[in-house]
């Protein structure tokens, strides 16, 4: 499967409108100025998540933009050629690495593990698309993160790590459901962050998590209903198993 750069462009639009998509910085503009290379991390509670960050880049950076994404659900079938050939994924076991496994194609996962192979990706110039909870959430709340993001950056200092909120996109199309529901999401590029060179893994995570859950507290469209088992920092435990991104 063969797609040019209009057709992607094409294709990016169709993802943005079914998504309701309105893209925009955290101070509010509609011009995005992002650099050429990036981590890009969001918060995770839709399969459409990663559509619709590389739909909202722009053409020049959505050529080298990797989303990772897990191999059990987008490894085979039509989705595997979806992901693969049309949005050049970064398919990854959400069960873990083992030393056995094998790359099956240039996107599929790294025998030498999820990290490391995900800082090869950054080592060739593209950027990557990733979700540091590790599993869907509720769209609602943010889990805390795992430990990818900040190997990453520690392995590229050099790469921006760029904070995207999705706002109300997990109820466009919410976990366990297949039929979309109609919605308007926001999808906001935040300022990027970098590593401090003292800067330990709870410290970063906890400081790359903030922003998140205070640009989905500012987008967010409030429920009907309130939330259970929310506690007041705006998290909620879960005790759900991780998708396999960082």
């Amino acid at each position: 499967m063969s797609v040019g750069r209009a057709s992607r462009r094409s294709l990016a639009k169709l993802i943005s409108v079914f998504a309701g998509a309105r893209v925009v910085t955290a101070a509010g503009d509609s011009e995005l100025d992002l650099p050429e290379q990036a981590i890009y991390y969001a918060n995770h509670s839709s399969h459409l998540d990663f559509l619709t960050i590389w739909a909202a880049l722009p053409a020049q950076l959505q050529q080298r933009a990797r989303p990772v994404a897990a191999k059990d659900y987008w490894g085979s079938g039509v989705r595997k050629a979806f992901a693969e050939k049309i949005f050049n994924a970064y398919l990854v076991d959400r069960h873990g690495s083992s030393s056995r496994r094998q790359r099956t194609s240039d996107s599929g996962v790294s025998p030498k593990g999820q990290v490391d192979g995900m800082a090869e990706v950054l080592a060739a110039g593209d950027s990557l698309i990733i979700f540091p909870e590790g599993t869907r959430g509720d769209g609602d709340t943010i889990a805390a993160f795992h430990g990818g993001l900040y190997k990453l950056a520690r392995l590229h200092p050099e790469v921006p790590v760029v904070p995207v909120t999705l706002a109300n996109l997990g109820r466009i199309l919410p976990k366990g459901e297949v039929i979309p529901v109609p919605h308007l999401s926001t999808v906001i590029f935040c300022e990027p962050l970098h590593l401090d060179p003292d800067e330990d893994q709870q410290t970063f995570l906890a400081r790359a998590r903030q922003v998140l859950v205070e640009g989905l507290a500012k987008h967010q469209s409030p429920q009907s209903t309130d939330t259970p088992g929310q506690d007041d920092d705006g998290s909620a435990p879960r005790g759900q198993t991780g998708q396999g991104n960082p």
